[in-house]
């Protein structure tokens, strides 16, 4: 029997060849990976840029996922801020650090789920380069680019009093997969597989941000530490206040209840503060033509007293969720 191939006995060049080969091309390299960089086409003389990072033991466990869901979520959590900002995500570059004793077919898993992703969630976006290194632990940084096709980017200082405030895609989902997961409650995780599905390859409404920002969003982000959290940073950011109505967060918490019980779990904190659904919350004028993907869940309205709050139900509550640092 063969010995399995690893990266350490094929080294960086071999490594790199098998990997980049299953990558999709994309519609806007005009070079892409084997120079020492990448040649992008623009339609404009601005473009967006985001990077995220992804660390072994902090921000995934190679237990729970395995290297195809990796790449799927490297893709996914990058192309969703770059939705964020209005944009339409256009080229990656994806940089990962692996064990010497990886072993190649991890690396190509790698490789067909950030493919995946890209075909899936962002149509014409591809890795157009990246890096390969050893380290002790799998670290994935990536560096996504997007084109604003004409459009204002979407900030996420400027709510106005008045503004609907609305979240397009999933909330407390991903929180739900995590818990399964972290409860080693092996049935649970069997039954309730597409909450743990979307905690290990989320699927972001990477399309509405463009939407949003065709409605004439005026501020907006993604939700990937919280929907509390994440909307008090478009009130820090735009001084103002937002309140949510409880009601209208009824369709997220009842999609979570089933697997909140079986694991005695709070549903409604997992709407409320879960993080890595990756979906999209914006404020818009009233009277707009809101896109229909958008779920109105409440209003913002004015800052009392230079506090800049969520509240639920008029009650402000505790502007927590996912810390990158603190875990």
């Amino acid at each position: 029997m063969a010995t399995p191939e690893t990266v350490g006995t094929l080294g960086e060049i071999e490594a790199l060849k098998r990997t980049v080969s299953r990558l999709n091309q994309g519609e806007h390299a005009i070079v892409g990976s084997g120079d020492d960089a990448a040649v992008v086409a623009t339609t404009e003389d601005r473009f967006v840029v985001s990077t995220d990072t992804m660390i072994e033991d902090h921000d995934f466990r190679l237990d729970w996922s395995n290297f195809y869901d990796l790449g799927f979520k490297a893709i996914a959590t990058n192309v969703s801020d770059v939705a964020a900002m209005g944009a339409t995500p256009t080229a990656l570059v994806v940089a990962i650090a692996v064990p010497a004793s990886t072993l190649i077919s991890d690396l190509e898993a790698f490789a067909d789920g950030l493919r995946a992703a890209c075909e899936l969630l962002a149509p014409g976006a591809a890795v157009v380069g990246g890096d390969l290194a050893a380290s002790d632990k799998v670290f994935i940084s990536v560096t996504a680019h997007g084109a604003l096709n004409g459009l204002e980017p979407v900030l996420r200082s400027g709510a106005k009093v008045g503004d609907i405030v609305a979240v397009a895609g999933t909330l407390g989902r991903a929180a739900a997969g995590l818990a399964l997961l972290a409860s080693g409650n092996t049935d649970a995780v069997s039954a309730y597989d597409d909450f743990v599905a979307v905690q290990l390859r989320p699927e972001p409404p990477v399309a509405s941000g463009a939407n949003a920002a065709s409605a004439g969003a005026t501020s907006m982000l993604d939700v990937s530490d919280g929907l509390a959290k994440d909307a008090a940073r478009i009130a820090r950011a735009s001084e103002v206040s937002i309140h949510i109505n409880r009601r209208d967060l009824d369709g997220f918490v009842a999609m979570v209840e089933e697997p909140a019980r079986a694991i005695d779990a709070n549903a409604l904190d997992w709407v409320l503060y879960g993080g890595e659904d990756h979906s999209l919350l914006a404020t818009f004028v009233p009277g707009s033509k809101i896109p229909r993907e958008f779920k109105p869940i409440g209003l913002v309205v004015e800052a009392v007293a230079g506090k800049y709050e969520v509240s639920l139900d008029g009650s402000p509550i505790e502007a927590k969720g996912w810390d990158s640092i603190l875990g």
